[in-house]
Order: structure tokens, then C-alpha cells, then sequence
């Protein structure tokens, strides 16, 4: 039977996931709302230009195997892309994991969220015994040589971007939106809107021409604004031409008024020449 508890004040602080233990000593908690919602908008912006949607995978909290020396080592970054891999493991099925020496290519690009407690994991700051699994940096970094490396701290809305330049990571400085992507065509950066109801900065990727990739959701209502323009407009065709039908009918209708009138006054022209005992067919 579950105990009942009196109700908290409006105003008192709760404690979160980073503040209670878990059942899983190796396990902190399970993602908050922020790491369910934007990994899924990097997933559904993701659409690099010159690769085929069954062509490119896109993970979030899935488990990273990269060392087969170590097969239980692993990672498992908050979001990942790779080019080149066909969604589906073997054509056929969902991924349980993502094994690198299965698959033979590494992600183009990781992105780590920041949250209490991961931070020093994520930049490399973390000192690991030789007998341990090396930290997040240094298997991106230097195992899997993974091209990108984008950190965001949603506290703070800094996103820290990072790229390989001769096998070490070097911070990028955004050019326009933000970080630029050569081999993917697309760019990454922080974009202010409403996802899922909610309104925030979030990361997204943007186009050549520097406009957001519209989510699945966006495009359907950008389509269904379209249909509704352009009934629109064929409604207003449709009026244009009902008045011009009626226009026409109403001319049509003018000059058979004025037909009849000049017939009519012919008739009377005719009858007073036949009274004055002229054929007004002879006239």
C-alpha cells in the first residue's frame, strides 16, 4: 500500500533526477523532457540534401560500441548521425545498438546535452585509470575520429562546437546560423520557436540558402496552407467567372431589350406609313 504524503508548497524546490539516486547504482536517472524532445528535432531536421532517407541514420540514447578489444565499452551520446549507413540493420530491422566494428562508419556528428554532473564527461575533463573506459571526448575525439562535436547547455543556451583539424578537436566559430557541414549540406544551429508547445531556443538544422529544415509536422501544415490558398484562389476564380457569366448574361439581356425596342419602333414607324397609305417596304 503506497503512503500519501502532504501537499508540497507552490514555491518549494523539488528535487530532480540528478538529486535522487537511482535503483541502478551504474544508472544516474532516465532522461528528462529536454533530452526526450530535442534529440527528435534533430532526428526530423536532419535531411541532408544529397543522401537518400533510407541512407542516413540518426540515434539518440542509444549504446555506442566502439572498441572491439572491449566489446562491452561503450558510449551513448544524446544524439548522433551517420551518412552512409542504410536506416535499417541489414535492410530489415531496427537497431538495438550501434556497433562500429558491425557497421564500418563512425557518426559525421555527435551532440552532447549538458546536464549537472555530465559536463566534465562530455568536454574531456574527466580522468579515467588506464583500465577504465576513456571519457566522451576522447572516444570521439581519438577511437572514432568523429568530424563533429556539438555541446549544448540548455541552462545557459550556449552551444560549444568543435571539429577535427589534424586529429585533434578545435573549436568552430559559427558562420551566419551556425556550424556548416560540408560533407552533410546542411548547417547546425540555435534556432528561438515553439516545439511540441514549447518556446525556446533549440538546435536545428538549417539549409544552404540558411532556412530551418521544416519537421515533418510543419511541412503537412505548410502543405495544408498551400491546399487552402490555392481553394482559395480557385474559389476566387470560380466567383470571377460566375460574375462574368452574369455580366455576359446581362449584356445579352440589354441588347435583346434593345433589339426588341428599335423592333418595336419600327412596327409603329411601319403602321403610321401604311396609315398615310405608303408600303413601308417600299420606303
Amino acid at each position: 500500500m503506497y503512503q500519501s504524503y502532504p501537499p508540497l508548497s507552490p514555491r518549494e524546490t523539488l528535487p530532480t533526477m540528478y538529486d535522487l539516486p537511482s535503483e541502478d547504482p551504474e544508472e544516474p536517472g532516465l532522461p528528462d523532457e529536454f533530452h526526450l524532445l530535442q534529440p527528435e528535432l534533430l532526428r526530423q531536421t536532419f535531411l541532408p540534401p544529397e543522401h537518400e532517407g533510407e541512407d542516413v541514420f540518426a540515434a539518440s540514447d542509444l549504446n555506442l560500441y566502439y572498441d572491439p578489444r572491449h566489446p562491452q565499452w561503450y558510449k551513448r551520446p544524446d544524439w548522433f548521425g551517420v551518412l552512409g549507413v542504410s536506416r535499417l540493420y541489414d535492410q530489415r530491422d531496427l537497431r538495438l545498438s550501434y556497433v562500429i566494428w558491425q557497421e564500418g562508419i563512425a557518426p559525421l556528428v555527435v551532440v552532447e546535452l549538458l546536464s549537472p554532473g555530465t559536463e566534465k564527461e562530455d568536454l574531456g575533463r574527466s580522468l579515467r585509470d588506464a583500465s577504465q573506459p576513456p571519457n566522451k571526448w576522447t572516444v570521439y575525439e581519438q577511437i572514432l575520429r568523429i568530424p563533429y562535436y556539438f555541446v549544448f547547455n540548455r541552462y545557459t543556451d550556449e552551444l560549444r562546437a568543435f571539429g577535427l583539424v589534424q586529429g585533434i578537436y578545435q573549436p568552430l566559430l559559427p558562420e551566419g546560423p551556425g556550424i556548416w557541414l560540408e560533407k552533410a549540406q546542411l548547417g547546425l544551429g540555435l534556432w528561438r520557436g515553439e516545439y511540441q508547445g514549447i518556446d525556446r531556443l533549440w538546435l536545428r538544422w538549417y539549409d544552404e540558402q540558411h532556412s530551418w529544415i521544416l519537421t515533418p509536422a510543419e511541412r503537412e501544415a505548410q502543405r495544408a496552407e498551400r491546399e487552402k490558398s490555392r481553394a482559395e484562389q480557385e474559389k476566387s476564380r470560380a466567383e470571377q467567372e460566375k460574375s462574368r457569366a452574369e455580366q455576359e448574361k446581362s449584356r445579352a439581356e440589354q441588347e435583346a431589350q434593345r433589339a426588341e425596342r428599335e423592333k418595336s419602333r419600327a412596327d409603329r414607324l411601319a403602321a403610321k406609313l401604311r396609315e398615310l397609305g405608303l408600303d413601308p417596304d417600299e420606303a
